[in-house]
């Protein structure tokens, strides 16, 4: 029998960076991941994703062979702990499905030993390890823990961050919460022990929430300088200027894989309560319908500007953020803005560029587009360049620059502001932002 020391379920962005760093600080893993290709990839030693230092440590670790991947557990092996990370997306009624963690439940239940450890990490409603993960757990008839450790790390930077964050470990019993703690201070110096498992799951749920309900209110503050006609820019920036007492995010597009969903897990979770989240419900609001309320003013300022009905438009930045970089369109936000721009212009030609996203995966993904390879190649005769997310690649040229190589007339709508600070001067009357798309005079 093949013995590890660590099982993670599902090899998505959590369960392939957990796996590689455990493996990296002498834990034998073993990742299960039901699509093959993935499983193939990874036990090549490469990543179906992208995020810095991973590839070179995913080598190290399936070369020594102290990681590998496979479809399922096999019954002749098992783990001392197993590791729940398997994606819980909201369905079409808006509720976070559960059929994933339930089938890893059942895996791990069939394959497990008496006293194994089960983690749950992923994101889910408050009280799934305990209404769903543990009655599947406790139908095998064997002794086992389970605990509640929520993912926390930024795409981008997890390779670091799950070495320097802190770990939330959260379990009914302290020989649990010691049991569990002991597994990620291996990783990281830190662990904050909470006292249930509803505890940790609600960390994440909130922690994810209140981002979203800062940058909800930084949108809201774009919509007001909007309607004013002053920049949200030199607002924001100037208010906060040597005051601590304020800190307003800069406004854009939200989403993600995390904070497209976790709000609404979160206020699921205490419906049943009778508790109704009027924040947490209007700061997701705010955020969902942004794409198609800044459209509204990009398809009037194309007819002020007379377009032709099947003008270029380029898009650029399509993964769901740029900082860090990432090639995740997982609650991509730039796929909101496509949608409500083909419903605002149907006929526009559209053009799109990632900075990160390899271009025949984006074509695949993205059907229906021109995908470029440059952002010169997107520039080139575009009547109206969108910036939809925040890789400082896509604020390396001036907009005047950017102007220059698209047609005559056309202009530039930045939802992140990249080029707010230059002066009125300098931007022209063809750069429009979030919080400052007043109508220019041409």
């Amino acid at each position: 029998m093949e013995k590890f020391d660590v099982g993670i379920i599902g090899l998505g962005y959590v369960g392939l960076t957990l796996a590689t760093v455990m493996a990296e600080i002498g834990l034998k893993v073993v990742g299960v991941e039901k699509r093959a290709d993935v499983v193939d990839l990874t036990n090549a030693g490469k990543p179906h994703f992208s995020e810095a230092g991973l590839e070179e440590a995913l080598t190290r670790v399936t070369t020594s062979g102290m990681f590998k991947a496979c479809e399922q557990l096999a019954p002749d092996s098992h783990c001392d702990t197993y590791v729940i990370t398997v994606g819980t997306p909201l369905g079409p009624d808006g509720t976070a499905r559960l059929d994933m963690i339930e089938a890893a439940s059942r895996q791990v239940a069939e394959n497990m030993q008496d006293g194994a450890l089960i983690i749950l990490r992923s994101t889910v409603m408050c009280g799934t390890a305990r209404r769903v993960v543990a009655p599947i757990l406790e139908a095998s008839g064997k002794s086992h823990a389970i605990a509640m450790c929520p993912e926390r790390t930024l795409e981008g930077r997890a390779m670091q961050e799950l070495r320097e964050l802190p770990q939330v470990i959260g379990a009914d019993s302290q020989p649990v919460r010691d049991r569990a703690a002991a597994l990620f201070r291996r990783l990281t110096n830190t662990t904050v022990e909470v006292s249930s498992l509803e505890a940790a799951e609600m960390i994440k749920l909130v922690d994810n929430t209140y981002r979203d309900v800062h940058f909800a209110f930084a949108n809201e503050v774009a919509r007001a300088c909007d309607a004013i006609g002053v920049s949200a820019y030199e607002v924001i920036t100037a208010g906060k200027l040597g005051y601590k007492r304020t800190n307003v995010p800069m406004p854009g597009l939200v989403g993600g894989p995390c904070l497209e969903k976790d709000p609404h897990i979160l206020f699921q979770s205490v419906r049943a309560h009778g508790v109704d989240l009027e924040i947490t419900r209007t700061a997701r609001s705010v955020n969902e319908r942004q794409p198609f309320e800044t459209m509204g003013f990009v398809g009037r300022e194309m007819a002020r500007r007379q377009m032709a009905p099947d003008a270029l438009v380029a898009i650029l930045g399509i993964a769901f953020k740029g900082i860090p970089a990432t090639d995740d369109l997982r609650g991509s936000m730039s796929l909101k803005v496509l949608e409500a721009l083909r419903a605002e212009r149907p006929e526009a030609r559209i053009r799109l560029f990632d900075s990160v996203i390899d271009p025949e995966e984006l074509d695949r993904l993205v059907p229906g587009c021109q995908v470029c390879r440059t952002q010169e190649d997107a520039l080139a005769g575009a009547a109206v360049v969108l910036i939809a997310n925040n890789h400082p690649a896509l604020g390396r040229h001036a907009p005047k620059n950017m102007l220059d190589r698209m047609q005559p007339g056309g202009f530039i709508y930045d939802y992140w502001n990249h080029f707010s600070s230059l002066t009125p001067g300098e931007l022209g009357t063809s750069y429009y932002a979030v919080g400052n798309s007043k109508e220019a005079v041409l």
